[in-house]
């Protein structure tokens, strides 16, 4: 289990009941979760007022309530990187608090190699990798196959004054951008890979975690560099547990690495109580280490 505690403009301050009572910054949303399987002490609502409630539609989807009147977006912080939030379709806020451990890691890994380092960011959404890696020193490929989510990258990347570092921004089917730097022999030092669960590409290429994954990850090792650094795989998908990750990338990365697999979980105000955000694979290359 890997836990980040460095936030300061974001914390769970409560759960139970399927729900997850959170402050961003100065705000609080109520968001459902599908991993809070228990019961609150008391309603959420009680902890503290929600500024918006996330309501699910019996059909399918759901929209917002909002108590207070929200700005469209605001701006929150991890250390010295920014991110620009909003309430969005489908309960999302634009950010995945929970990558911020993987963030840390990442930054470390590209400081410590001491060598220019080439990263491939897919399904990379808004860009908290991008940032990270970016704020590390390294180049960024940033692919993704929703243009609004590319957008939203960028502006991240401005608000943390990164916008003159070495990055380009694709929107596109990732498999089909993967094939094509196969063939134009481009490599990377790293990968990172945050797939969904189910989705469809830019001209509606279907995407399904379980049946594609492994095929997709194989494809991905065919672009790495000759001296990797790492290859980080996210999983959201639920019975995709860490030992699967690393079945995965053992079965599919270069020989001669090390690879890791673990819980990714966030910090809660409630004594005793973690919230469970998803999976993480990681393949370090031949002679990486990270503690």
């Amino acid at each position: 289990m890997r836990i980040n505690k460095e936030w300061k403009d974001y914390i769970i301050i409560a759960t139970g009941d399927g729900e997850k009572l959170e402050r961003w910054k100065d705000f609080v949303l109520l968001r459902p979760d599908p991993q809070v399987i228990w019961h609150s002490t008391k309603p959420l609502a009680q902890f503290a007022k929600p500024s918006a409630r996330y309501l699910r539609s019996s059909t399918g989807g759901g929209h917002w309530e909002y108590n207070t009147k929200l700005p469209e977006s605001w701006v929150v912080s991890w250390r010295n990187l920014k991110f620009r939030v909003r309430p969005m379709n489908f309960k999302h806020t634009g950010l995945f608090p929970e990558q911020a451990t993987n963030w840390d890691m990442m930054i470390k890994l590209i400081k410590d190699a001491n060598r220019p380092i080439s990263v491939l960011n897919l399904f990379a959404y808004t860009g908290g990798a991008t940032v990270a890696c970016l704020s590390a020193g390294a180049s960024v490929c940033h692919v993704d196959a929703a243009k609004n989510m590319v957008e939203m990258a960028k502006e991240n990347v401005a608000l943390s004054g990164l916008s003159d570092r070495p990055v380009r921004y694709i929107v596109d089917d990732c498999r089909k951008f993967v094939r094509r730097e196969i063939n134009r022999g481009h490599r990377y030092d790293a990968i990172i890979m945050d797939p969904p669960s189910f989705g469809r590409g830019s001209n509606g290429e279907e995407w399904k975690m379980e049946r594609d994954i492994c095929d997709f990850v194989a494809l991905c090792s065919q672009v790495l560099s000759e001296k990797p650094l790492f290859v980080l795989l996210n999983s959201y998908t639920t019975g995709l547990q860490p030992a699967v990750l690393c079945n995965l990338l053992n079965r599919t990365m270069p020989s001669g690495g090390k690879v890791t697999a673990y819980e990714v979980c966030l910090p809660t105000q409630e004594e005793g109580v973690v919230l469970p955000c998803g999976a993480s694979g990681l393949y370090l290359g031949e002679g990486v280490d990270y503690e």
